[in-house]
């Protein structure tokens, strides 16, 4: 039982991280893994606080790369963390805690509400961090309401985003468990291995 809990743990572990090392790659604006990696880790990982350090983390570093090194005419000097991330990992936060909820058993209609929702969770925050932190817009009522409209056009990839990125984090994880059944991070009836071997 240990090495299955260990390899389907290596396994999903991967996965969210090479999904969070996409962000590397040339993508639409907003166009981006999180909600997919949120929601990946709350359905696939034993361990609860696994859903939210491992995913986490792993953002984190993509962040260093991108900051750093893309991104680094921008920044004066080395960046650990940006003004947005603290929303950016909240929203994440709250997206897990969605999945958890939501997807004690994976099932196609649960996952797409999970998704619609985890890619309105993130809309929400982060133009409410753009909102509060960026100076941008008064901090009044208009002022935010403003910062939201302005965000809506980025919304459409935020939503294509996290659902590329979830059909393909659970998809591929769902047809690698056929494949071979000690992925499986939860014990399953015998039966259910047999079925997933033909």
């Amino acid at each position: 039982m240990k090495k299955t809990v260990n390899l389907s743990f290596a396994v999903i572990s991967l996965m969210v991280f090479f999904a969070a090392m996409s962000r590397l790659l040339p993508h639409p604006p907003n166009f981006a893994p999180i909600g997919g990696m949120a929601l990946f880790g709350a359905a696939y990982y034993s361990k609860r606080y696994w859903a939210f350090l491992i995913p986490i983390v792993s953002m984190w570093i993509s962040d260093l790369v991108l900051n750093n090194v893309v991104y680094a005419r921008y920044f004066d000097g080395f960046v650990w963390f940006y003004s947005g991330s603290l929303f950016t990992c909240g929203a994440f936060v709250l997206i897990a805690l969605l999945g958890l909820w939501t997807l004690r058993k994976v099932r196609i209609p649960a996952l797409l509400l999970s998704t619609v929702a985890a890619s309105a969770l993130f809309f929400a925050v982060s133009n409410f961090g753009v909102w509060w932190s960026a100076g941008m817009y008064p901090h009044t009522a208009s002022g935010l309401w403003a910062c939201y409209v302005a965000g809506l056009p980025f919304f459409r990839n935020t939503l294509g985003g996290d659902l590329v990125y979830t059909a393909l984090l659970f998809g591929v994880f769902e047809w690698s468990v056929r494949r071979f059944p000690a992925l499986r991070p939860h014990p399953v009836p015998a039966s259910d291995y047999l079925k997933a071997v033909r």
